[in-house]
């Protein structure tokens, strides 16, 4: 089954399982739309392995974006995996523990996504269920330019609320781990890709 049919196939399952769902980079081969400076936002991933800087947008997605820094603000993410992994695609983490218990979000957001922010490699998103508005505290970094996840007159899209400026050398190590299936959900990493810290480290403006 071609890896994007089989992580949809998983998606819609781990929806009705479990009520989550999906799902260098811009800065080193500008594959990324260019974003503006105002009111950037950076935050600081460290995984279990390596180091990656985000930039978040909440001059395009505010309320994405202050809904996402209220869970690293909280320490929510310390802990979680990535739990799902399609090389390709994107890496989607954010809502499991290692032993793949599902973490107690938030109530959900609007969906924010925008046509100045589309779904382009090294992109971060929230992922969701099939209903527009249901992103909570899952995420996803897209691995290639994923025109069929952007805003369309078909699709309600899935929200970019920034991309990764630095480190997607640990970005691209994690889409090269083996995967399997665990606990009913499909493209699992075999060896569990831990956050171990995450943190807002730098606010700029103009």
């Amino acid at each position: 089954m071609p890896a994007v049919k089989r992580f949809f196939s998983a998606f819609f399952f781990s929806v009705l399982a479990a009520t989550w769902a999906l799902v260098g980079t811009a800065n080193a081969d500008d594959s990324a739309s260019e974003f503006s400076n105002q009111d950037l936002v950076n935050v600081d991933v460290i995984t279990s392995e390596g180091q990656f800087t985000l930039q978040l947008r909440p001059d395009v997605a505010p309320d994405t974006v202050a809904n996402f820094l209220e869970y690293v603000r909280s320490g929510f993410y310390q802990g979680t995996v990535f739990h799902r992994v399609i090389p390709g695609f994107m890496i989607q983490g954010g809502g499991f523990t290692e032993q793949l218990q599902r973490k107690q979000p938030r109530p959900p957001i609007r969906n924010e996504a925008s046509r100045s922010l589309p779904n382009l490699r090294g992109t971060l998103a929230m992922a969701r269920t099939n209903a527009p508005d249901s992103a909570t505290a899952q995420f996803f970094v897209n691995l290639t330019d994923n025109d069929f996840l952007n805003l369309s007159q078909r699709s309600a899209g899935y929200a970019v609320f920034g991309k990764v400026i630095s480190g997607m050398g640990a970005i691209d190590a994690i889409a090269n781990v083996k995967t399997g299936s665990r606990q009913g959900m499909n493209d699992v990493p075999l060896q569990a890709i831990t956050i171990e810290s995450i943190s807002v480290v730098e606010t700029m403006t103009p």
